[in-house]
């Protein structure tokens, strides 16, 4: 698998994300197939697996495959207009230009943040 392939499955799973995720939020959602959207989308999040990153080979395959597979099943399990919703909504979020300037301002007011409470937690208030 190439870089530009790789590229490409980033995307579309970022897509497919974007979907399952504003599916889960469409009150026609079944509230079953909402709770597995949340577990799915938890699971993508959450730096606990079943089988840690750290073994090799192995430890990334249950991202590779469980992740799609819990998209999937949520996709699956979702009304097909709500699923048509979401997509045009996850493509024009996806269109949307990304704001570097804006993502560097939030940034270095948390960077501020975190500076000015180790301060005050490490007694240098004087």
């Amino acid at each position: 698998m190439n870089l530009a392939t790789l590229k490409t499955r980033t995307r579309q799973l970022r897509q497919y994300t974007l979907t399952v995720y504003f599916a889960a939020r469409d009150p026609r959602t079944p509230f079953l197939v909402r709770a597995l959207a949340i577990v799915v989308a938890a699971y993508a999040l959450s730096p606990i697996d079943l089988i840690p990153d750290f073994i090799p080979v192995i430890g990334l395959l249950d991202d590779l495959i469980l992740l799609p597979l819990g998209l999937a099943l949520v996709v699956r399990l979702t009304p097909p207009e709500v699923i048509e919703a979401a997509t045009i909504r996850a493509r024009q979020t996806a269109e949307k230009p990304v704001s570097y300037r804006a993502a560097a301002c939030v940034i270095g007011v948390w960077v501020l943040l975190i500076a000015f409470a180790g301060y005050a937690l490490l007694g240098g208030h004087g």
